[in-house]
């Protein structure tokens, strides 16, 4: 068989969290060849940043690696991180994808030793942990990082700390000759999986995220529970690092709002509820408050909503925010909005407030280089312009991690039948 026939059956799927990664490992093992490509240093997405998951609520990293293992042992998947797809061109059976390759400055020779971390003084905002600590500038993206390999931050590399690591390091794997890679690509079909942002909840100005330090976001919170985050699990104001008394959960914080996203994002109403379990694991006499506009929890997860409403310290407010506002001298926070059941003012105070912001695709934004289509809110549609290409995960709509698998198996098989049909 020539090579270009080889390639013109290969799959290639753009994305590599979980979604991407049940698309990929699910493809190879019906036979077909594919080729991940993932935008980050480390395979696992936003699953990895996680603390616990539904439906179990147990540490991601068990699911993720029975997955990077299954990956390690099959030779039909190929895949690439720190990559993008740069040009993507053709129809089924025959598109040409132009994949880039950014530089990651250490080369397969790495032991994780930590000597190339050592020796650089630079440090830069902690990327995984979503900039609340600083790392050096020769990092492991985390600590189960999939491939388990270091990266030199691009600023350091182009300096003088970049000569110290290379000269720290005993095994050669500094490479600072490393440049920006093309490589072309003939594929048969493509799943576009690439997930999803946290909405930039700066843009909700009266919330005051990124003025006032104790004002977070759900997906801080999520890391800051985590034994491996900027805290060492240890949930804290970030203001003064002293215990909570008084958390406030803000639910759709810029979500169902035309000025914002105008969508249910479907999963936050759970991600503050899970969050609440953390928050009353470490501090037993907490108040936690939930102002919210309408709690949806899905099919069996009702029976964790109704476990959390029994929790006299938990308490459910149905109402809107209008307004937080900060004591300059201690950093306590002063909510203001309206009771809707009630019609009765509210003025509350908390030392912690996280804002549930909602799911933002990254089609939004990265648009999909070809002829793709989208619904209104940016998430890939079911329907293309263009045959062979297959949105997956939270790139069609907002998912939870359960469903994301099933999406990302749903999508392998499109992507199969899409080239035994042409």
């Amino acid at each position: 068989m020539s090579d270009e026939k080889a390639m013109s059956q290969t799959i290639l799927v753009v994305g590599g969290g979980m979604t991407g990664m049940s698309a990929a490992l699910e493809a190879a093992e019906a036979g077909h060849e594919v080729v991940l490509v993932e935008r980050n240093p480390y395979l696992g997405g936003r699953v990895a940043q996680l603390t616990n998951y539904f439906p179990k609520l147990c540490p991601p990293y068990c699911g993720l690696e029975i997955n990077f293992r299954r990956i390690r042992s099959n030779p039909r998947i190929r895949f690439f991180t720190m990559a993008e797809v740069e040009s993507l061109s053709g129809g089924p059976g025959n598109f040409d994808a132009k994949i880039k390759i950014h530089p990651r400055y250490i080369n397969e020779k790495c032991v994780c030793c930590g000597d190339c971390a050592q020796a650089v003084e630079t440090e830069i905002p902690n990327p995984f942990n979503y900039g609340m600590n600083r790392v050096k500038g020769a990092y492991l993206p985390h600590d189960l990082a999939f491939p388990m390999r270091y990266v030199l931050d691009p600023s350091v590399a182009q300096g003088p700390d970049g000569k110290k690591a290379e000269a720290a390091c005993q095994y050669g794997a500094v490479d600072l000759s490393m440049e920006i890679r093309m490589f072309d690509l003939k594929v048969a079909s493509v799943v576009w999986a690439t997930g999803w942002t946290p909405y930039d909840a700066s843009k909700i100005e009266y919330y005051g995220f990124g003025v006032y330090k104790n004002v977070i976001s759900n997906v801080m919170l999520e890391r800051m529970a985590d034994k491996s985050g900027p805290t060492g699990g240890k949930i804290v104001r970030p203001s003064d690092g002293k215990e909570v008394r008084n958390v406030a959960f803000i639910q759709c914080a810029g979500s169902r709002d035309e000025n914002h996203l105008p969508y249910c994002s479907g999963i936050c109403c759970m991600a503050s509820l899970k969050q609440s379990t953390y928050v009353r694991e470490q501090y037993p006499d907490a108040q936690i408050t939930v102002y919210f506009i309408d709690i949806r929890t899905p099919h069996k997860y009702e029976d964790f909503y109704v476990r959390i409403q029994k929790d006299e310290k938990v308490n459910f407010v149905k109402s809107k925010i209008a307004n937080i506002m900060e004591d300059e001298a201690g950093g306590d926070l002063t909510l203001i909005g309206e009771d809707t059941m009630s019609g009765k003012k509210i003025k509350a105070e908390a030392d912690l407030v996280v804002l549930a912001t909602g799911m933002q695709p990254n089609t939004s934004v990265d648009k999909i280089p070809a002829d793709a289509t989208y619904d209104e809110y940016g998430f890939v549609a079911g329907e293309q312009a263009v045959k062979g290409i297959y949105g997956a995960g939270c790139s069609r709509r907002p998912v939870d991690v359960a469903t994301s698998v099933q999406d990302g198996t749903s999508a392998a098989l499109k992507a199969i039948q899409a080239m035994v049909r042409r």
